[in-house]
Order: C-alpha cells, then sequence, then structure tokens
C-alpha cells in the first residue's frame, strides 16, 4: 500500500479499484454488499450524540463526522459529479442509520454486526467469483473507493457519467465472467 494512495485522484483510484473487479457477478455483489457495510458502519458510529452548543436539530454523532470527512475526500478527488453524487449517497445511508437507531434502541448492535458480517460475505462470494482477493487486502484506500465505485456502477448504468466509466474501464480492463472450472493464471 502506498502512503499517498488517499492523495490519488478519482481515476486512478478507481482504475485501481476495478481492476479488482472485473468479473460482472462481483461488482453485482458489490452493488448490494458495499452499501450494507456502509449502513451497517453508521447503524453502529450512531452512538453516542455528542452535545455540542448551539449544535443542529441533527445530533452530531460519530457516523456524522466519519460522513463529513469521506463527503470531504470524495469531494476532492477531481471528479465533482461523481464525488457530488456519492456524498449524496453515502449520506442517505447514514441518515437512513440514524432513523433506525431512533426507532429501536436495543437491536441496534446486533443489527450492525449482522449487517457488516452480511456484507462483507456478500462481497466476499464476489470475490471467489472473480478469483482475487478484496482491493482493500492491498490498499486501506480502497475502503473509501468502494461506495464512489459502485454509484458510478449505478450512475453508468443509468445513462450517467458513462465518460468517466469508459476511462475506468479502459484502464482496469473489460468485465468479463471468470469460468470458475479454469484454475487462475499465475
Amino acid at each position: 500500500m502506498s502512503r499517498h494512495s488517499f492523495t490519488r485522484p478519482a481515476l486512478e483510484l478507481l482504475v485501481r479499484y476495478a481492476r479488482y473487479h472485473r468479473d460482472q457477478r462481483n461488482i453485482s455483489t458489490h452493488l448490494v454488499g458495499v452499501p450494507m457495510i456502509v449502513f451497517a458502519t453508521a447503524l453502529l458510529l450512531a452512538r453516542p450524540a455528542l452535545a455540542l452548543p448551539g449544535a443542529p436539530v441533527t445530533p452530531v454523532t460519530p457516523a456524522w463526522l466519519a460522513f463529513a470527512a469521506l463527503a470531504l475526500w470524495t469531494l476532492s478527488r477531481g471528479q465533482v459529479a461523481l464525488g457530488l453524487a456519492t456524498t449524496l449517497f453515502v449520506g442517505a445511508l447514514v441518515w437512513a442509520a440514524h432513523g433506525l437507531v431512533a426507532l429501536a434502541e436495543a437491536p441496534v448492535l446486533t443489527v450492525g454486526l449482522s449487517l457488516l458480517v452480511l456484507g462483507s460475505l456478500v462481497q466476499f462470494i464476489g470475490h471467489y467469483y472473480e478469483g482475487r482477493r478484496p482491493a482493500s487486502a492491498d490498499d486501506l484506500a480502497a475502503l473509501l473507493v468502494g461506495p464512489m465505485f459502485v454509484v458510478l456502477e449505478l450512475l453508468a448504468m443509468a445513462g450517467f457519467c458513462r465518460a468517466l466509466a469508459t476511462q475506468v474501464e479502459r484502464g482496469a480492463g473489460p468485465t468479463k465472467l471468470r469460468d470458475l472450472a479454469q484454475p487462475l493464471p499465475r
């Protein structure tokens, strides 16, 4: 892992991440697993609410602080439209997690941990199809790139950000369905 991974531009980060995600089944599992993990993390960080003088109506929690840091990082990677879309996507998940915390206090830890494990399991299944370990095993910045990758995939499916998605595919290679009967290349 390079110390400078966190400071690279979005295109470079996305290409690097996409190289670990070329099997369409793996990408599909990430469309479920990554939001599940983001939601679970927000759920687990939605308490305690910090008592700050003059705090807004929405309580300041570790989840909102982590969201603010992620939003600043995402928006500073040089792809403004993708950064805004990712910020809105993650912000909606954080907001929803806070709504669940407000509804039921006791099972939050159980639900959060269960979703975290389930989301990770879904992604590991995808990496089985890929035949490659997760990108975060080689570069911790991949933990932050995951939501951006998912949002780009969703936007591209809807016909948006096609130029950026094409650049990422050009850099990472085309998607495929790996033949599980064939041994992995060394």
